[in-house]
């Protein structure tokens, strides 16, 4: 088993099979998008031809939706998809940002947070898509006034409940948006249900993975994990590499990967952030160029589908720094995935 070329084809980087960012988003299940603007290029560099045209029709007409989910950080996911996403993960997401709370020694209670999700959704209720501070004015000029110095907390809250989604995308800003208002209704799926769905999404669009893999994408308990293992057991092929028990889903292609690519990945990929097991792609010697101890993610050149250097753009151009030692570029392959970069 060759870990590094699955993953790469897996997850749409070499021979893309999908035309709309749409179907990239539901077909990995869900994508980090802590970079409002370079989630745009972690969509679009999965598509046949990246366009950033076209991320922002299917942002814009709601069928990729942005919004906090797992480890309670910002994800697009596919807006059929949204509900039971939500519903799986609210829970854990709603503890989560209770102990950020806690952290700044803030609390909100049962109580207020209710009566703060039912006034945005009277106050809100067709209006469109809202920036951040169009809020904060609706709220300035209300009762709930008081609630403005912890208002970021509330509308993480009314996130993993279901309330608040992304808007239309915004050059510069996120927004929000009613989710009643925003997504049509979609499939009512059990926990256990959705629990092998989000499992089949991961280890198709993530495969070859480990279940530690999961657990940390997720940010479910290992216990559900195993559960969601469990139940799609006759899909997924399970293999030992270097001391570690790999899954794959059946679907997943093992064909078509093509020496010589070079990637210009944006901060915070899922073909990074969306494991553990970083070490198959990463050297361990050189992760602090790729990620802090903090949990900030930085862009990153591949090469082969591994880790060689970092990339940033700046007044129109693209600056690269290879910092492995051992790597010989292809410059050829870097050129073109610079200008592919350019083009989208």
């Amino acid at each position: 088993m060759n870990p590094v070329s699955r993953r790469l084809l897996g997850q749409q980087l070499i021979c893309p099979q999908f035309s709309t960012p749409h179907d990239v988003v539901a077909w990995m299940g869900a994508m980090q998008a802590q970079e409002y603007r370079m989630m745009r290029w972690a969509v679009g560099m999965r598509t046949k031809n990246p366009s950033a045209k076209a991320f922002k029709r299917d942002f814009d007409e709601g069928r990729i939706i942005r919004t906090h989910l797992f480890r309670s950080t910002w994800h697009l996911v596919a807006a059929e998809d949204y509900r039971w996403l939500i519903n799986l993960c609210s829970a854990k997401a709603h503890s989560t940002i209770r102990g950020w709370l806690k952290m700044y020694g803030q609390s909100i209670g049962e109580a207020d947070e209710r009566r703060y999700q039912e006034f945005l959704q009277e106050a809100l209720k067709g209006r469109g898509s809202l920036k951040r501070t169009d809020i904060e004015d609706i709220v300035r000029d209300s009762p709930f006034r008081d609630e403005l110095p912890r208002l970021k907390h509330q509308n993480y809250l009314a996130e993993v409940s279901g309330i608040l989604c992304s808007g239309g995308l915004d050059d510069k800003d996120r927004t929000y948006m009613l989710s009643s208002d925003r997504i049509p209704p979609g499939p009512t799926l059990s926990r256990e249900e959705a629990l092998a769905e989000l499992t089949r999404r991961y280890f198709r669009g993530h495969g070859p993975a480990t279940l530690e893999d999961f657990v940390w994408w997720s940010g479910l308990n290992i216990g559900e994990c195993r559960k969601g293992v469990e139940a799609i057991a006759d899909e997924l092929i399970r293999e030992r590499w270097k001391d570690l028990t790999f899954y794959f889903h059946e679907g997943c292609r093992t064909r078509g990967f093509r020496s010589g690519t070079v990637h210009l990945l944006p901060a915070y990929d899922e073909y990074l952030i969306g494991y553990k097991s970083r070490q198959v792609v990463l050297h361990p010697d050189h992760r602090h160029h790729a990620h802090d101890q903090k949990g900030t993610f930085w862009p990153v050149v591949l090469q082969d589908g591994e880790v060689i250097g970092n990339w940033s753009p700046a007044a129109g151009k693209v600056n690269v720094e290879i910092f492995h030692p051992e790597a010989c570029l292809d410059e050829a392959a870097m050129q073109e995935g610079i200008q592919r970069y350019q083009r989208f």
